[in-house]
């Protein structure tokens, strides 16, 4: 990995994937990625893993589809057992900077996460814990807290329009058309 002045914080990155297994004999890795398209992880170069507490650059020597998954090579890792030491398990982030603006609607998962969510009458159902990959749609995970009006945690559809009314980042919270007996 590269030296620490080429370091950044936390808050500087964003986790976009992380290297799951060794490929190979010559310091390749197996890469899961969280971008869609997989491939695009790619893209974004260069790759930031931690080190402490600070990000530090990596290059890639090679990249490549392989069969169902992601793998690639990164420079100064030459064999299994150096990838397998010093990459398995880290995770891969890319400058917040690097990636586009959302807007027309599109959000960031990382934007909808600790979101008030509130209903069209101004009831509390609590705060987006995570959200869900589903094959019809994604799903926001509310969970209830003190400032709720129960502490029960809730699947919502993110269906723009239907279920979700509004999302205001910049007050934090969201409106949505929920029974919350559901």
């Amino acid at each position: 990995m590269a030296a620490a002045d080429n370091a950044l914080t936390s808050e500087q990155v964003l986790v976009v994937g992380r290297v799951m297994a060794v490929h190979g004999v010559q310091g390749w890795v197996k890469v899961y990625s969280h971008t869609d398209p997989m491939e695009n992880i790619f893209e974004y170069q260069p790759w930031y893993m931690r080190r402490g507490e600070h990000w530090l650059p990596v290059t890639l020597t090679g990249k490549r589809r392989q069969g169902k998954g992601l793998v690639a090579g990164v420079q100064g890792c030459n064999d299994r057992d150096q990838a397998q030491q010093e990459l398995v398990g880290r995770d891969i982030a890319v400058p917040r900077d690097l990636l586009p603006r959302s807007g027309g609607g599109d959000y960031y998962w990382r934007d909808l996460i600790g979101l008030r969510v509130k209903l069209a009458d101004g009831r509390d159902l609590g705060q987006v814990h995570s959200l869900m990959e589903t094959g019809a749609n994604d799903v926001l995970v509310v969970r209830g807290d003190g400032d709720s009006l129960d502490r029960e945690e809730r699947l919502l559809p993110w269906l723009p329009e239907q279920v979700i009314l509004d999302v205001n980042l910049e007050h934090g919270e969201m409106r949505v058309d929920w029974d919350p007996e559901f």
